[in-house]
C-alpha cells in the first residue's frame, strides 16, 4: 500500500467515523434504578404510553411522559453507558469495527450500492454521530406549524444537558475562515441557530471529549413513572379491530435476548398510545410487519393486512455528501464537525480533521477501509480472512505519522429533493429492510453538489488555508486522489477529464441523515398521529419531508421534547391559547 494510499485510508476513515461511528455519553454508567435488561420483564405489562424506540426522539419523549404518566420505552439495543470504547471520543473507531449482532451500530448497503449504518443503542443516532448541534430554521418551523415558543423552549431543554460550544484548533479556524473568503457570508461566530453563512455550531462532545446523548435526557424523567427494557426488540404492533369502525393500537409483542415472547399493553383510558420512535428505516419496517403499508407488498410477505397505506416507506431520502481528501504538509489537530457554511444555493461545507481514531491515539487502523469492516471497502467479504485481516494490519502498524496528516471538507446537499423507497426483505425485524435514496434523480440535487464542489476549492485555495495544503496538488489532482478510494460500492469512473457532475455520482457517499417512510400528511397528521389508526403515533425523522437544518439530531432532540409536552397537555386539557404547558 502506498504513502498516498495510507493517507487516503487513514482519512477515509474519517468521513466514516466522523459522522457516525463513535459513542456515547458518560464514564461509569449513571444510576437510572428504571432501565433494566428485557429479560428480566414479566410476560405481560400495562402502561399510560408505549415508546418503541429508544433513540435520539425516543429518549426525550419518555423522560417528559413519565412526568405525567406510566411509560414503557423499548430499545432494541443496548446501553451506551460504561463502556470506554463508546464514552471516549480516543476510541472514536473501535465500535465501528464490531460487526456483531449486540453491535450499536447495524450496517446496511442501499440498493443504490451506498454503504449506510442505523443505531442499535439507547439514545439512538446521537451515539454513534459527529456530535455537530444545531437547531433548525425558523423557516422550516414555520412551514411545519410548530408552535415557536415551544420549539425554543424544547431545544433550551435538550441544550442544558447535551450541547457545548465547540473549540476549534487551527484547521477548523482555517476552513472557518476559507468559508468567508470564499464567500460564504458573514461570519457569525458561535451560533445554534441555523443562519446563512459561517458559523462555529454546537457539539455533544462537552470540553472533556466526554460525549452526551439523548440518553442523557433520561436524567429528566420520573423514575417512578418510567421503565425502560434494553435488548427489547419489537415484532408486531396490536391492534383492536373487533366492533370498531377502525383500528386501535392496544399493544405490543417484543422478543427478550433468550427469544423469550413477553406482552405489554396500554391500559384501558382514551388518552393512552402506543408510539413508534424507531427511525426512518425501523418506523416504516415495523408498520409493514404489523400490517400497515402497502397492501401488495403486504401480500408478497404473507403478513395479515389490517390497512392499506400505501406511502409506508414511500419518500425516503437520504442527503448526499460528497468529500475531497486534503493532505497537509503540517500536523493537523483531531477535529469533528465543528465549523459550518450554510450556502444560499443550497449545499452545507463542512470538515473534519486528524489521525484516525479506529482503536485511539497511535493506532493505524483504516477504518471504514477496514477489511474487519467492510465499510466503503472494495474487498468482498468472502476474501476477508483472518490472515488477510492480520497481514493488513500489521502494513497499516508500519505506516508512519504523515499518513494521517490532514482531513476532508466535504458539502452536504439540503432537502434533498430527490427520494426512494423502503421495501421489506424479510418478516424478521432484526434484518435491515431493502432502501433505495436515488441519489441526485432530480437535477437540482446535483447542481447543489456541483456549486458545493467548487466552493471546497475556493476554501482550499484561500489564504486562510495555504499552510495545509500542498502546493504541488492542485484541486484536480486532489478530486483524482479523493476519487480513486473505494468510497461506495458504485463502478470507478471519474478521472481528471471529467465534469464534476461525475465526480458526484461517482464519489456520493452518506451522511447518515436519511429520512422519511412516514412522513407527515401522508402517513400521520399533523399531530403524529397515524392516519386511520386510533392511539397510535409516530414521532422520529421517519416523518420528514426533508432533513431540518445542517444537522438532524438538535431537531429529533426536541421534537421528542416537544410532542411529550403537547401530549401532556392534551391529556391534562390544556389549550395552547393559554399559553400555559404543562410544567415538567
Amino acid at each position: 500500500m502506498s504513502l498516498g494510499w495510507c493517507r487516503l485510508f487513514g482519512y477515509s476513515v474519517f468521513v466514516g467515523f466522523l459522522f457516525f461511528h463513535g459513542f456515547s455519553t458518560s464514564e461509569t454508567a449513571p444510576n437510572y434504578s428504571f432501565m433494566r435488561n428485557a429479560r428480566l420483564a414479566p410476560n405481560v405489562s400495562y402502561y399510560d404510553y408505549i415508546i418503541i424506540g429508544g433513540g435520539t426522539a425516543g429518549c426525550p419523549l419518555a423522560a417528559t411522559l413519565s412526568q405525567k404518566a406510566s411509560v414503557l420505552l423499548l430499545e432494541r439495543g443496548g446501553s451506551p453507558f460504561g463502556n470506554r470504547n463508546i464514552t471516549e471520543l480516543t476510541a472514536f473507531g473501535a465500535a465501528l469495527s464490531d460487526l456483531s449482532p449486540t453491535s450499536p451500530s447495524q450496517r446496511f448497503i442501499s440498493e443504490d450500492g451506498v454503504i449506510n449504518a442505523r443505531a442499535r443503542v439507547l439514545g439512538g443516532g446521537s451515539c454513534i454521530n459527529a456530535g455537530f448541534y444545531s437547531r433548525a430554521s425558523t423557516d422550516y418551523v414555520r412551514k411545519l406549524g410548530w408552535d415557536g415558543r415551544l420549539v425554543s423552549e424544547s431545544y433550551q431543554w435538550v441544550e442544558k444537558l447535551v450541547a457545548f460550544e465547540a473549540e476549534i484548533g487551527p484547521w477548523q479556524s482555517a476552513v472557518r475562515d476559507g468559508l468567508v473568503e470564499a464567500g460564504v457570508l458573514p461570519n457569525n461566530g458561535f451560533s445554534y441557530d441555523h443562519i446563512y453563512g459561517t458559523k462555529v455550531g454546537g457539539t455533544i462532545f462537552d470540553p472533556h471529549g466526554k460525549r452526551h446523548t439523548a440518553a442523557n435526557l433520561l436524567d429528566y424523567a420520573n423514575p417512578t413513572g418510567l421503565t425502560v427494557l434494553l435488548h427489547a426488540p419489537v415484532h408486531r404492533i396490536l391492534f383492536q379491530t373487533k366492533g370498531r369502525t377502525r383500528p386501535r393500537a392496544h399493544g405490543v409483542v417484543f422478543r427478550d435476548q433468550t427469544g423469550a415472547k413477553h406482552k405489554a399493553y396500554i391500559k384501558k383510558g382514551a388518552k393512552n398510545e402506543i408510539i413508534l420512535s424507531a427511525g426512518a428505516l425501523g418506523s416504516p419496517q415495523l408498520l409493514m410487519l404489523s400490517g400497515v403499508g402497502p397492501v401488495d407488498h403486504l401480500r408478497a410477505h404473507n403478513i395479515k393486512v389490517l390497512l392499506n397505506q400505501p406511502s409506508v416507506g414511500q419518500g425516503m431520502s437520504d442527503n448526499s455528501m460528497n468529500a475531497v481528501f486534503v493532505p497537509s504538509p503540517i500536523p493537523t489537530e483531531v477535529s469533528l464537525i465543528q465549523v459550518v457554511g450554510i450556502t444560499h444555493f443550497g449545499s452545507y461545507i463542512e470538515a473534519a480533521s486528524g489521525e484516525n481514531f479506529a482503536g485511539g491515539s497511535g493506532t493505524r487502523d483504516c477504518g471504514m477501509f477496514s477489511p474487519k469492516i467492510g465499510q466503503l471497502s472494495t474487498v468482498p467479504s468472502k476474501e476477508r480472512s483472518p490472515e488477510f485481516i492480520a497481514q493488513s494490519d500489521e502494513s497499516k502498524k508500519k505506516m508512519g505519522q504523515a499518513a494521517f496528516n490532514g482531513g476532508f471538507i466535504l458539502e452536504k446537499i439540503m432537502g434533498p429533493l430527490s427520494t426512494g423507497h423502503l421495501e421489506l426483505r424479510t418478516r424478521n425485524p432484526n434484518d435491515n429492510p431493502s432502501v433505495t435514496f436515488n441519489y441526485f434523480k432530480e437535477p437540482p440535487d446535483l447542481q447543489r453538489c456541483v456549486q458545493g464542489i467548487r466552493t471546497i476549492e475556493k476554501i482550499i485555495e484561500s489564504k486562510s488555508f495555504s499552510k495545509f495544503r500542498y502546493n504541488a496538488m492542485p484541486f484536480p489532482v486532489l478530486l483524482n486522489l479523493t476519487a480513486s478510494a473505494p468510497l461506495n460500492l458504485l463502478p470507478k469512473r471519474y478521472n481528471m477529464s471529467m465534469p464534476l457532475e461525475d465526480y458526484c455520482r461517482d464519489t456520493v457517499m452518506t451522511i447518515w441523515h436519511y429520512h422519511g417512510g412516514c412522513q407527515v400528511g401522508k402517513v400521520v397528521d399533523s399531530d403524529y398521529k397515524v392516519l386511520g389508526i386510533d392511539a397510535f403515533r409516530v414521532i422520529d425523522g421517519s416523518t420528514f419531508n426533508y432533513s431540518p437544518g445542517t444537522n438532524p439530531q438538535a431537531t429529533v432532540m426536541m421534537l421528542g421534547r416537544y410532542m411529550g409536552v403537547k401530549i401532556l397537555n392534551e391529556r391534562h386539557g390544556v389549550e395552547e391559547t393559554d399559553k400555559e404547558w404543562v410544567r415538567v
